[in-house]
């Protein structure tokens, strides 16, 4: 396992338009879908929230919406440049892992090492329905597997033992509570 480590996170420091943990849609699969007007409209959104907040991705789930879409930064983690992907998925992972900081804009102040692979290649479709394929490596690789797996209902503390989880869960209760 390499040892750089990276952080997903973003620099909010309320919740914005973005529905907080443990919200039941975190668990929910967004089902494929064929992109249309309605789903790029969930896109536009989608991105505007990223901006607002500079998260370098986000999942559609995070503005309350349960569709197969994920804005994903692809520049490294100094600058944005947004890309929608419409149904996104992993086709395949490298070997190589890395543990990296992750957080979430639902669940603020909360941060914790993920172990993910260092570069996937990953299938979606575009704006106008077209099937596409990008490698991605490094921070952007982390920051895809991230948000695809909001699309497949699996929140960044199902990757945690039992005890890290619960860990964070009772950090996020206090910082809740101290934010009131």
């Amino acid at each position: 396992m390499g040892s750089n480590p990276v952080e997903i996170t973003s620099q909010m420091s309320s919740s914005g338009p973005f529905i907080r943990y443990p919200d039941p849609r975190f668990g929910a699969v967004a089902t494929t879908q064929t992109v249309d007007p309605a789903l790029r409209a969930v896109g536009s959104q989608l991105v505007a929230a990223a901006e607002s907040v500079q998260a370098y991705g986000l999942a559609a789930v995070h503005v309350g919406v349960v569709a197969p879409i994920v804005v994903v930064s692809v520049s490294e983690p100094d600058r944005r440049d947004y890309r929608v992907f419409y149904n996104p998925r992993v086709i395949s992972a490298g070997s190589e892992t890395a543990l990296g900081r992750e957080g979430s804009v639902s669940m603020p102040g909360v941060e914790v090492d993920i172990a993910r692979a260092t570069g996937v290649v990953v299938g979606f479709d575009d704006e106008n329905g077209q099937g596409r394929e990008v490698a991605l490596t490094g921070f952007v690789a982390r920051v895809a597997q991230h948000e695809i797996d909001q699309v497949n209902g699996i929140f960044f503390l199902d990757r945690l033992s039992r005890l890290k989880r619960e860990a964070a869960l009772r950090r996020f209760a206090k910082l809740e509570r101290r934010s009131g």
